[in-house]
Formats: C-alpha cells, sequence, structure tokens
C-alpha cells in the first residue's frame, strides 16, 4: 500500500513540476509580450507602460501562489526521498535551487516590485526598478532550469 501511494505521490509530483514550468514559461514567453504589446491588439495605446506592468505584476502575483505550492511540494516529497536513501546530488542540488530562487521571486521581488509600482511610475523607471525587474528575470530563468533539471532526473528515476 505505501508503494502504490508512493507511486501515485511520484506522479503528481512530475505532473506539478511540468505545470509549473510551463505556467512559468507561458508567462514569460506568451503573456508578458502580449501584455506588453497590447496596443497591437487594441488598435492603439489604450494602457501605458506602467498599467501594462500593473497588470503583468497581477499574473506574476498569482503564479507566485502557484511557486510556494510547488516548493512546500518539493521539500516533502524530496525529504521523504532523502531520508529512505533515494536521492542523489545532482537531485538535492536541483530542489536547493528550486526552492531557493522560488522563494527569492515570490518573497523578495514581487514584494519589492509592488512596492516601488506603488510608490509611482516615476519609480518604475528609476535605475533602481530596472535593476530589481532584470534580477527577477534572472533569478525566474534559473528557477525554470532548475525545475527542468529535477523534472529530468525525478522522470529518469521513475522511469526505471
Amino acid at each position: 500500500m505505501t508503494k502504490k501511494l508512493f507511486r501515485i505521490a511520484t506522479i503528481t509530483y512530475i505532473i506539478t513540476l511540468g505545470a509549473v514550468l510551463g505556467a512559468g514559461l507561458f508567462a514569460g514567453a506568451v503573456v508578458a509580450p502580449t501584455i506588453f504589446h497590447s496596443e497591437l491588439l487594441l488598435g492603439g495605446e489604450l494602457l501605458s507602460n506602467f498599467q501594462e506592468g500593473l497588470i503583468m505584476t497581477v499574473n506574476f502575483q498569482k503564479l507566485g501562489f502557484v511557486v510556494n505550492f510547488m516548493i512546500f511540494f518539493i521539500l516533502f516529497y524530496e525529504a521523504t526521498k532523502w531520508k529512505a536513501f533515494e536521492s542523489d546530488r545532482w537531485t538535492l542540488i536541483s530542489a536547493f535551487l528550486v526552492v531557493a530562487t522560488g522563494l527569492m521571486f515570490t518573497s523578495y521581488y514581487i514584494p519589492d516590485i509592488i512596492e516601488m509600482q506603488l510608490a509611482g511610475e516615476t519609480m518604475t523607471q528609476s535605475d533602481a526598478f530596472l535593476n530589481t525587474h532584470k534580477g527577477s528575470e534572472i533569478n525566474f530563468k534559473i528557477f525554470s532550469f532548475a525545475i527542468l533539471a529535477l523534472l529530468i532526473l525525478n522522470l529518469k528515476k521513475a522511469l526505471r
């Protein structure tokens, strides 16, 4: 019974990793360019870049809830695997990177960007905002690659 339950948890874990990776890639590759180029769809500039940024922030806030759920799932699943001596170095490194960058994204970058947006449009044009935003993009890329690595490593183990 326990082995069957853990097999279900493994399948759910792999699907969750893939879903969060897909959601992150979709947000960055499809949603962001669509929102920040809304004038192409609407036939004219109805929203300012600042307003488009506010909309994008809401999208990433909602994605942050999913990321936080996945972080707890990773901690639980990988700790269980580690305790059973079924974990390897690369899986632990990938899991650490996902957890660390995921928490940085949801607990540092998103709140900092929101705080700067609340300070007004001129703040979002400052070097501080641009550097924070660039840092969040780099962080999210590391997060995505670490999820991909964790997904591949767990798929490899599950398909043995």
